[in-house]
């Protein structure tokens, strides 16, 4: 059979749980007659949904590679990559700095499968990626029951027919967003848009005590549950919720579930939205850690690298995993309004990041329990803060 050298590579992969058990799918196509040319798929253990996305990406394009292995690739061979991650898809093209550790090995392999190829990146819908999802989650169940992936037994082609005018055609453009202040041009589709809920009044809140991760995860208090409920009300009229993730801490579920309950979605826990460890402090005031770990809180109050006494996490520790996450979730919910159920810490964190504020704007904002705040995350990288602290609808 003689090889093309034009190919479409449509890739993906996903976490259940990010992190959790990982895995990912990539299929090769012939643009000029749809045929499935390879199909490869694994299960990966425990990653995040970006890991598992670039890990698909680079086992495409060494398939790619193995189709053309009695040769070598030189020029002339084209690759057009089409994944539903804006964010491999912007970083591979250039458009995006990749900052994550875990991210610059997968890119810079990536990069060095096809020397001399000419491979081009778009970003699909997550519909339009169907062949590449069920291999990923193909695999992800093989995994389950200890097994490997094996093509033999593989349904996602019969399942994802495509014609040659659907592999060669360009992805459809993202639909028209209104342009907002400086900063949303008009071409640069839906914003995702974390809409961020500080939980309602636990028994610590009123007493102003440090209550991270570390500590008792107490409840939401009468006065929380109400808070809560208001919430959902206001939500529920307004109608913009599409999808709800929460921190793993109680008082964030409880105040997710009032709003969940409301809206008839599901509460998606992600780990790295958890408050902050606060170590020995947990559980006491801020004049009491004064008074007892002194020279501990000044160096805290001075420096994002100090952490609380007794193994708590510094705000440069607690600011690498929210932005982890707020890189997951902007990936994961492109051109959609989640609902963020969260902490102080984070809400803070989130808003510096998108701000490009220093760590010491934390100490400069208020946030009321239960208190509404909003980002929206652009095509280009680029964020908007919209809200910040509003409490009207606890009125």
């Amino acid at each position: 059979m003689s090889l093309p050298r034009r190919f479409v590579v449509e890739a993906d992969g996903g976490s259940r749980g990010n992190p959790g058990p990982a895995g990912y799918g990539a299929v090769v196509i012939d643009p000029d007659t749809g045929e499935t040319l390879a199909e490869t798929a694994e299960y990966i253990g425990v990653a995040t949904n970006n890991v598992a996305e670039y890990k698909g990406l680079v086992a495409g394009l060494r398939a790619v590679g193995a189709l053309l292995a009695d040769g070598p690739v030189g020029t002339g061979v084209q690759v057009r990559v089409r994944m539903d991650s804006k964010l491999v898809v912007e970083q591979m093209s250039g458009r995006w700095k990749i900052k994550h550790p875990d991210m610059k090995p997968l890119a810079a392999e990536a990069a060095a499968v096809l020397p001399g190829a000419d491979i081009t990146y778009e970003w699909i819908p997550r519909e339009r990626n169907k062949h590449a999802d069920r291999l990923a989650n193909e695999a992800m169940d093989a995994g389950r029951r200890g097994a490997r992936w094996e093509p033999s037994a593989s349904t996602a082609a019969l399942d994802t027919p495509r014609s040659p005018e659907a592999a060669a055609a360009p992805p459809p453009s993202d639909p028209v967003t209104p342009q907002v202040g400086w900063g949303a041009a008009p071409d640069l589709g839906a914003p995702a848009t974390l809409v961020l809920l500080r939980h309602g009044e636990t028994a610590l809140t009123p007493q102003k005590r440090f209550s991270g991760s570390g500590g008792t995860d107490p409840a939401l208090s009468p006065a929380g549950l109400d808070q809560a409920e208001r919430a959902a009300s206001a939500f529920a009229a307004r109608s913009t919720v599409q999808e709800i993730v929460s921190s793993p801490l109680r008082r964030c579920r409880e105040t997710a579930g009032a709003v969940a309950a409301r809206l008839g979605l599901e509460v998606r826990v992600e780990d790295g939205l958890r408050e902050t460890d606060f170590g020995a402090w947990e559980g006491l005031t801020f004049g009491e850690v004064g008074e007892r770990y002194g020279d501990d809180l000044d160096a805290w109050l001075a420096s994002p690298d100090a952490a609380p006494t007794g193994g708590g996490e510094s705000f440069a520790e607690v600011a690498r995993r929210v932005a982890a996450t707020q890189d997951d979730l902007v990936t994961r919910y492109a051109g959609r309004t989640v609902l963020v159920v969260t902490h102080v810490t984070p809400i803070k964190t989130l808003v510096r990041l998108a701000l490009g504020a220093p760590p010491e704007a934390l100490f400069r904002m208020e946030l009321s329990a239960a208190s509404v705040s909003a980002v929206a995350y652009y095509a280009d990288g680029n964020a908007s803060v919209r809200l910040l602290n509003d409490t009207s609808h606890l009125r």
